[in-house]
């Protein structure tokens, strides 16, 4: 890449495309300011992609007296469910009552709180279960005969992040991945950022006002670009990993379990034929390079959850399993359990600001980034207000939130498309499915087959609209077909895609 003759120039320059970064940029594009995101690698490519793909409270966070964290994050639960609700889906929890564990009394009170501190609209109240006259209750073992059934929501965690970073390209921002800024320093009340893309080796310079450090578990790596930043907060790093085995129940109850050991773990069904499970919480000393489950975090899960179901989860039944590093703020709790997962926000004023994110949770990620906005908009004198409380994201102006009408008129405008992909389609996509399938008539005109149900159509999209530039990038994060997918049909994509980028090159 050439050097750029005249340096660009932005309000805001953000360091990061999680869910943080994206949801950061998307608000300032929104309120009038001239965005540039830089990522490193792909959107969502580490901790964003690697969560238990839930929107919720935090239920055991009650526990730890996080009561302002779980008030904000019911109250992000619906704003993001009317947001979104083609990649988000109420989804029904069951808890059974472990006798030797937590007692009945102090589990009504929890959930009674969960009930009523985010001030639900939406979603169903909890209630108790009888489970040996409930369809949930028949996987488990005998003595679980009494239990809890409460709401909470499913995200397509990754899929969260691209429309985030879609919407505010769509309002003015500059999304860049696999980007990386190699060099930060103050000039008087501007910054000069050096920036890296990781393709071809090029590298360029961009100037803003004010720089907000998105970065997560690289948070202190970006202050110590030589800006001369005041002293770090300090980030905990916590390994989560989670594993995908096959179809444990076809019920669509998830369940929380609770363990022995204080944590809680969830089975969720998962991508129609699979179920998840997870999650641990090991810290780490330092940052790895790779970030991959070990065979202790495997036994782990399955014994965890063997503790309950009927039928023991063996590990060699594990089809996929995801690990992430959950950048936590520094509390200094004595328990990585039980290190708060609420965001801590850190303005450095001298001359032109940084902005450093510390921690947070997915389900916070637009209270977090209007917060950022909000103490920033003094020393940037930003006219714009908070907006986005009320706003869709793409393809999530579906009418009422009604998923399953809007389903039913998909199924009447698309008749050529077999029910599954249908359904695939609309919970990607929602609305923008029109835009995908525009002048298709029938699975023919879909193009190429790669396997499962991915097909060269949606192939093109993914790379035109939502900054998808590899196989990894659509089997796994955009789309979870890799589940579905040969070596050999994986291969068949990559040839696909490395032919296509030269020929369009």
């Amino acid at each position: 890449m050439t050097q750029e003759t005249q340096t660009p120039q932005f309000d805001l320059l953000v360091i990061g495309g999680g869910i943080n970064g994206v949801g950061v940029a998307r608000d300032a594009a929104g309120r009038g300011l001239q965005v540039y995101l830089c990522e490193k690698d792909d959107l969502a490519q580490h901790t964003s992609s690697a969560s238990t793909k839930l929107i919720h409270g935090g239920l055991r966070y009650l526990e730890l007296y996080d009561f302002k964290l779980v008030h904000h994050a019911l109250q992000e639960r619906e704003v993001l469910l009317r947001s979104a609700p083609h990649i988000i889906h109420p989804m029904r929890f069951i808890l059974p009552h472990h006798k030797a564990l937590r007692p009945k009394w102090m589990i009504r009170i929890g959930l009674f709180l969960y009930d009523h501190l985010g001030g639900r609209k939406l979603l169903p109240s909890s209630n108790g279960v009888d489970l040996k006259n409930h369809v949930a209750g028949l996987l488990l073992k005998e003595r679980y005969s009494a239990g809890f059934e409460y709401s909470d929501c499913w995200v397509h965690d990754a899929k969260l992040v691209v429309l985030s970073a879609m919407d505010a390209e769509a309002r003015g921002a500059t999304i860049r991945t696999h980007t990386r800024c190699i060099s930060l320093i103050r000039h008087g009340k501007h910054w000069c950022a050096t920036l890296k893309d990781e393709r071809d080796g090029g590298t360029f310079e961009v100037q803003a006002k004010t720089v907000v450090n998105a970065a997560g578990p690289w948070v202190e790596k970006v202050l110590s670009l030589g800006i001369n930043a005041d002293e770090t907060h300090g980030v905990r790093f916590v390994k989560g990993s989670h594993i995908v085995v096959p179809k444990l129940f076809d019920h669509d109850y998830a369940y929380i379990f609770q363990h022995t050991d204080g944590r809680v773990l969830f089975a969720i069904p998962f991508e129609h034929d699979y179920t998840l499970l997870g999650t641990t919480d090991i810290e780490l000393d330092k940052l790895p390079e790779i970030v991959a489950i070990n065979q202790g975090e495997v036994d782990y899960i399955c014994r965890a959850v063997s503790e309950y179901f009927r039928k023991p989860i063996d590990p060699e039944s594990v089809v996929w399993s995801f690990s992430g590093v959950r950048p936590l703020y520094d509390d200094a709790a004595s328990n990585a359990s039980k290190v708060t997962r609420d965001y801590n926000l850190h303005l450095d004023q001298r001359q032109a600001p940084i902005l450093s994110i510390y921690g947070g949770k997915i389900t916070t990620y637009r209270k977090l980034a209007e917060e950022v906005l909000d103490m920033l908009s003094e020393c940037m004198k930003i006219e714009g207000t908070a907006w986005t409380s009320s706003s869709h994201l793409p393809g999530g102006d579906i009418a009422n939130g009604n998923f399953g009408l809007f389903l039913s008129q998909c199924s009447r405008r698309y008749p050529w498309l077999n029910k599954k992909l249908l359904l695939d389609y609309a919970g990607h996509y929602g609305t923008c499915i029109h835009q995908l399938l525009d002048g298709c008539a029938s699975e023919a005109d879909l193009g190429d087959h790669f396997g499962g149900e991915l097909y060269e159509r949606e192939v093109r999209y993914l790379i035109t609209y939502e900054y998808a530039e590899s196989a990894e990038d659509i089997l796994w994060r955009r789309t979870k077909q890799g589940l579905r997918l040969t070596a050999e049909e994986v291969g068949k994509l990559e040839n696909w895609i490395n032919s296509n980028s030269k020929a369009s090159g």
